[in-house]
C-alpha cells in the first residue's frame, strides 16, 4: 500500500516556533511533526510514502524520514500546484496503480486507515473523506427564549462534519484531479453531482498544527501518547 503526503507548507503562522522549517517537519514531541503520521501509516501497513514538498527541499525530508519504517519518496514540485495538483503529482511517483490514501502532513489523526479503506472499497466510491467534528475554540453560552443567561459550558465540538483532508482514492478520481488546483472545488463537487463522493466519520482525534498555541497543544499530546510511534 502506498499513502500520498501533502508537505508543502511554510509555516507562516508558527512564526519563529517553526525554526525555518517546513511546517510537516516542525519538531513535536522530539520528533518531526510528519513522523508521528508516518508512523500511523506504517503500522496500518503502509510500505511506500511519497511526500509532495517544494523542489528543493527533497534532501530535507528525506534526511528527517528514513529511519521510520516506510520507504520515503518526495515529489518535489517545480512550482507551487495547489492542493489537488500536489496530489495528482505525486501520484505519478506511486509504483503501482489502484487505490491510495492521501493527507495533509501537518496534522495528528488517529485515523483507522484499514476501516477507511474497507469502507471506500465496499461502496464503490471514486473517492472518500474522512470527516470529524473538530473541537470549538468557544465556550457555550445557554440562553431562555427570552436570553435569560441559565448556564455556561466549557468548549466542547462543532455540530457539524468538517473534512480532515485524509482521502481514499481510486485511480478515476486521481485522473480526475486537476494538475494544477484545488481538487475540493473542481474535481469533488463533480463527483458529488454524479454521486460518486463518500464519506468516512472519524470520532477520535484530530490535531491541527497551524500555530504556537496549536504546536504546543500537539506536543503535549504525543509526549502522553507515546504510542503514537510505538
Amino acid at each position: 500500500m502506498e499513502a500520498i503526503v501533502l508537505a508543502g507548507g511554510k509555516a507562516e503562522r508558527l512564526g519563529d516556533a517553526a525554526g525555518g522549517l517546513p511546517k510537516s517537519l516542525v519538531q513535536v514531541g522530539g520528533r518531526p511533526l510528519l513522523a508521528w503520521q508516518v508512523g500511523r501509516l506504517a503500522r496500518a501497513g503502509v510500505e511506500r510514502v511519497i511526500v509532495s514538498c517544494l523542489g528543493g527541499q527533497e534532501e530535507t525530508f528525506l534526511e528527517s524520514l528514513h529511519a521510520l519504517g516506510p520507504d520515503i519518496v518526495c515529489a518535489g514540485e517545480p512550482e507551487r500546484l495547489g492542493r489537488g495538483g500536489g496530489i495528482r503529482f505525486a501520484a505519478g511517483f506511486r509504483r503501482e496503480t489502484g487505490d491510495v490514501l492521501a493527507m495533509n502532513g501537518d496534522e495528528l489523526v488517529d485515523l483507522d486507515y484499514h476501516a477507511l479503506l474497507e469502507r471506500h472499497r465496499s461502496t464503490g466510491a471514486a473517492a472518500t473523506v474522512t470527516v470529524a467534528h473538530p473541537p470549538s475554540q468557544f465556550g457555550q453560552v445557554e440562553l431562555t427564549d427570552d436570553d435569560l443567561v441559565t448556564g455556561f459550558q466549557e468548549a466542547g465540538q462543532v455540530p457539524y462534519w468538517v473534512n480532515c483532508g485524509i482521502y481514499a482514492l481510486s485511480e478515476e478520481a486521481l485522473a480526475r484531479f486537476p494538475e494544477k488546483g484545488d481538487h475540493e472545488s473542481t474535481t469533488f463537487p463533480e463527483l458529488v453531482s454524479e454521486g460518486r463522493l463518500r464519506a468516512f466519520r472519524h470520532t477520535g482525534t484530530w490535531l491541527t498544527v497551524n500555530t504556537p498555541k496549536e504546536l504546543r497543544r500537539a506536543d503535549e499530546h504525543v509526549t502522553a501518547h507515546p504510542e503514537w510511534l510505538a
